[in-house]
């Protein structure tokens, strides 16, 4: 008898059998193919976790789940305002974004004293915060183009957006991603427009306190001819006649009145401190930063230690530090 003619001879037992019976005799089978399927089964799932964990990026290295937008922040200073950037990194290093990627990086020319080749040398290794153009010293000259003419060669890569901010400014962070997160990720121009009264930001330019381009704008400063024809003159102003002759910016925003100038410090551009600030500009002596953090209470995640003791105070006798 040959295998076909014994197949169909226990083929044909097997069906002549009870149902009962014909369970009980499969159940044998049906075990043993179960138990094979579950040790391949738990042979692919420990080989799927061995490849996970030595290929597959951890939440350590993994962007944060919660970032929708880069942002580069240029503070426009001098090399030799040592105090100012100490600072200044004093008070954006206590800040953050949950919802942005935020860096901070002062800008300045060339250096030209050999102290400042030394001292800021030490600056880069500690904090690599610093952006040295290749440019002399200048106001209304060229350092503005410069600044984001320069970006899309120097940097190790792109942002969302870019900011010009003054070193005579204090910007809140948190508030300034969620304004943004808003706007267009193209052919933006963000700040506060002037004069003063208007609301209108597609007339005249934005403040110099504070203004912020995308990166298709500021790779746009590189290539196009309008702006390096017309790079002499009041710089924040130049920025905007550029966009206007090159029909740019068709995206464009005023975060009035979140960003203004110290009170009574500038006319019509300042008014009293806001709980939803931006930005405050024109911070030209201790007592005004002063009153600025202390309104913003930006100590106040400060914790009990037994290492130190500060009290009220103390913090009076520094209102003219």
């Amino acid at each position: 008898m040959n295998f076909t003619s014994k197949v169909f001879v226990h083929l044909n037992i097997y069906l002549k059998m009870p149902r009962r019976r014909r369970i009980l005799a499969t159940l044998p089978s049906l075990a043993i193919i179960i138990i094979i399927a579950f040790i391949l089964f738990n042979i692919y799932v420990k080989s799927q976790s061995k490849f996970t964990s030595n290929n597959a990026p951890t939440l350590c290295d993994s962007p944060h789940p919660q970032i929708q937008f880069s942002l580069l922040i240029g503070i426009l200073t001098r090399a030799d305002f040592y105090d100012r950037r100490h600072f200044l990194r004093l008070v954006y290093g206590i800040q953050s974004s949950p919802i942005a990627k935020i860096d901070v990086k002062f800008v300045f020319c060339n250096l030209t004293k050999p102290e400042q080749r030394t001292l800021i040398s030490l600056e880069i290794l500690r904090y690599n915060d610093i952006i040295i153009l290749n440019c002399s010293e200048n106001m209304n000259n060229g350092k503005t183009f410069t600044y984001f003419s320069s970006l899309s060669k120097i940097l190790p890569h792109r942002y969302d957006y870019v900011m010009k901010a003054d070193d005579d400014v204090y910007l809140r962070l948190a508030p300034l991603a969620l304004s943004l997160s808003v706007q267009p990720r193209s052919d933006l121009y963000y700040g506060f427009v002037i004069p003063c009264p208007s609301m209108n930001p597609f007339v005249h330019y934005m403040s110099g306190m504070g203004f912020v381009l995308s990166w298709d704008l500021v790779e746009w400063i590189k290539e196009s001819e309008i702006p390096k024809k017309d790079i002499i003159g009041p710089e924040d102003r130049l920025v905007g006649k550029w966009l206007n002759m090159g029909n740019k910016a068709r995206n464009r925003f005023s975060s009035k009145p979140a960003m203004y100038d110290y009170p009574g410090t500038n006319g019509r551009c300042s008014h009293d401190l806001i709980p939803d600030t931006i930005a405050v500009h024109r911070l030209k002596r201790w007592d005004q930063w002063l009153n600025v953090l202390t309104y913003f209470n930006v100590t106040g995640q400060l914790q009990q230690s037994k290492l130190y003791t500060i009290g009220l105070h103390l913090q009076q006798d520094l209102k003219f530090f």
